[in-house]
């Protein structure tokens, strides 16, 4: 995060100072190494044909560069195509690990194997003939974003596939790239006595202007923060007081005839989270103290639909995140796949209106809110709703449901965190591009195979999955 604000601090010094703090640092560097060109062979030998590349030189290139081409599949992808996809993924800064293999390439246990040889957090990608197929630790991204992401490129040639994969894959990868794709040092870092010394003053000269411009900057995203809050303190008022509605509306009095000890203790519960909410929300000061709001919000919804079912004598209801499109719905019934505009198919929690009206092929009922372009969608209003959306939903499961929508994105930029506030599960707290060799969880990369995986007959465990 400081480095982000850092760098948008230096775009306003004078350019004589910044090209006087870029010649020193210049001169600091020293020469640097060009990047390794991308492993693609010129076709496929003899050799190759009759006998595959193990996967330990699969990874070994894959530590060196973001994409390995094996010499038996540079067919599929050109060397400058190649190239192009190590450049948007080096200038991204993100563990994403791209393979082409060729047809018939062993595809048992292949994605547990190569993140073992490997040994590098991140998210495994793999053309192997006309199949393609992903896998990730959840550090870096959950799972059903993954497996969203690869439905949504299937069907598509090499070129396009990688390219739509990797486009739409890097803004939501979590981490950062492993230092290993650094590239050969330089050639040594000598520096005369004058070098040093103009250097110090340039820094010098410099850093006044840097510091009061830091703290410019420091004020600004303050304020941004402010009016961030006020443009969610209108969201969360409305859900409040929706809540207190549905209060009002049980009708519930713990002396009434039929009431016990267990139903009395979820009304307790209720009451005391509308209090909570209410004390929260006076209590914000920031963007991401909204998400204490509506985590106690979530809470009193689901002690209330307890109560209304030990009323009513229906069995209780299992604990689930409340419904995707309006919270208000109150907790959801079931799972139903839903497609945003423009988007890959995704499960959603839903309620049972909602259900009801997916099934139908009807439109849900979808939270808006206002925005400057008029009423929206939650997930497209802007990076604000972060902290409202996670107290609903918690962290775990957010980035699946947020994939590919203006909020997933923008909370998966290294300045979110700084603004909104991290925890969100998988968009922040997590690192990835760590070494950690066989350290890591196998069910990561484990699970069949749906349309245009390389389980035989679409699916099978013994593929690429293999049980891990």
């Amino acid at each position: 995060m400081k480095a982000v604000a850092l760098t948008q601090d230096l775009r306003r010094l004078p350019a004589v100072l910044v090209a006087a703090l870029f010649a020193a640092l210049a001169v600091l560097a020293g020469p640097a190494a060009a990047a390794p060109r991308t492993p693609v062979a010129p076709g496929p030998t003899a050799a190759a044909a009759a006998s595959f590349t193990s996967v330990s030189t699969v990874a070994d290139a894959l530590r060196r560069n973001p994409v390995y081409v094996d010499p038996a599949a540079s067919g599929q992808l050109s060397a400058a195509d190649a190239d192009a996809l190590t450049r948007q993924i080096r200038d991204a800064g993100k563990p994403l690990f791209v393979a082409v293999l060729p047809a018939g390439y062993p595809t048992r246990n292949l994605f547990v194997d190569l993140r073992t040889a490997t040994g590098v957090t991140g998210l495994y990608a793999v053309r192997l003939g006309d199949r393609f197929d992903a896998r990730a630790d959840s550090a870096v991204m959950p799972r059903t974003a993954v497996q969203n992401l690869v439905t949504s490129v299937q069907g598509e040639g090499a070129k396009a596939q990688l390219t739509d994969f990797t486009r739409r894959a890097l803004p939501t990868l979590r981490g950062s790239a492993p230092a290993s794709w650094g590239g050969a040092s330089g050639q040594g870092s000598g520096m005369s006595t004058t070098a040093l010394v103009v250097t110090g003053a340039v820094l010098v000269a410099g850093g006044a202007g840097v510091y009061a411009l830091v703290r410019r900057n420091r004020s600004r995203r303050e304020a941004g923060q402010r009016a961030a809050l006020e443009r969610l303190r209108v969201v969360v008022d409305e859900d409040i007081t929706a809540f207190g509605e549905e209060l009002d509306r049980l009708d519930f009095h713990p002396a009434e005839a039929g009431a016990d000890d267990a139903m009395r203790a979820d009304y307790e519960r209720a009451l005391d989270a509308y209090e909570q909410a209410k004390q929260y929300m006076a209590d914000a000061r920031r963007p991401e103290d909204v998400r204490a709001v509506t985590q106690a919000l979530e809470d009193g919804r689901f002690s209330l639909a307890l109560l209304a079912a030990r009323r009513e004598g229906r069995p209780l209801p299992e604990r689930r995140p409340p419904c995707f499109f309006d919270p208000r719905h109150g907790p959801s019934v079931a799972d139903a796949t839903w497609t945003p505009p423009g988007g890959a198919p995704r499960e959603v929690p839903v309620c049972a209106a909602d259900r009801t009206r997916l099934a139908e092929g009807l439109e849900p009922a979808v939270r808006e809110v206002d925005t400057r372009e008029g009423r929206r969608p939650y997930w497209d209003a802007g990076p604000a709703y972060g902290p409202w959306a996670g107290g609903y939903f918690g962290g775990g499961i957010l980035p699946g449901l947020l994939v590919g929508t203006f909020l997933g994105s923008a909370m998966a930029t290294p300045s979110y965190g700084a603004d909104f506030g991290t925890g969100y599960g998988d968009f922040g707290g997590h690192e990835g591009g760590d070494v950690s060799g066989a350290d890591f969880d196998p069910a990561d990369f484990g699970g069949g195979f749906g349309d245009g995986g390389f389980g035989d007959g679409g699916g099978g465990g013994g593929d690429f999955g293999g049980g891990f």
